[in-house]
């Protein structure tokens, strides 16, 4: 039998997966949580063989708590389950220790299949989310190469800092944090602060 518990915080999306999976042969659902926090109070207690987890919660989002679930409890398998299809979220949720990655409008025998396949220790994605990490690491590795000083620059501009607060805590001229913010506007192809973090979340870079 194989033990499944649901993450995510629409109880109608909750509903639906019991209701497709309450009569299958060896699946039973243990439990389900709406939240990050009530999955680890949950886990504290109980366990699971198989965890169908959203990516966006209310308090700590999916991949996040996919960290902390495969630290704590690395027996248990993580299916990603989400709307989202853009590569860079599939990419994270694997990074994370998933298994597998599921759009909620995924049809029942895939549904299933997915959970057998990781149960069973296989890697489990659907076509857009497979074809969507393909692309994300085809784009990783085309990515320009960013110095050392320009990702310390980036991560602080991300932050909301000022090009004077970036220049005291990197103790470097307010002129130089400048070049660096051209340079990384020119090297990602860019032109504001906004299309800046946009681009640097999109593929990885912060």
């Amino acid at each position: 039998m194989i033990k499944i518990y649901i993450v995510d915080d629409h109880s109608v999306v909750i509903e639906g997966i019991k209701s497709v999976l309450q009569n299958e042969e060896n699946l039973e659902i243990v439990g389900f949580a709406t939240s990050a926090e009530k999955c680890l109070q949950f886990f504290e207690i109980h366990s699971a063989n198989v965890i169908l987890m959203d990516i966006s919660l209310p308090d700590l989002d999916g991949i996040e708590l996919c960290k902390i679930m495969t630290q704590k409890h690395p027996e248990i398998k993580i299916l990603g389950l989400s709307t989202f299809e853009q590569g860079t979220y599939v990419k994270k949720m694997m990074d994370s220790g998933a298994q597998g990655y599921l759009l909620k409008n995924s049809s029942k025998p895939e549904i299933i299949e997915a959970i057998k396949t990781v149960y069973s220790g296989g890697t489990y994605l659907c076509f857009d989310a497979g074809r969507a990490l393909k692309l994300a690491n085809e784009n990783q590795n085309n990515l320009p190469h960013l110095t050392k000083r320009e990702k310390e620059v980036l991560l602080l501009i991300s932050e909301g800092f000022t090009n004077i607060q970036i220049s005291e805590k990197l103790f470097i001229s307010i002129d130089t944090v400048d070049s660096h913010r051209k340079n990384l506007y020119s090297k990602l192809n860019v032109k504001n602060t906004a299309m800046l973090i946009k681009y640097a979340l999109e593929n990885n870079l912060l």
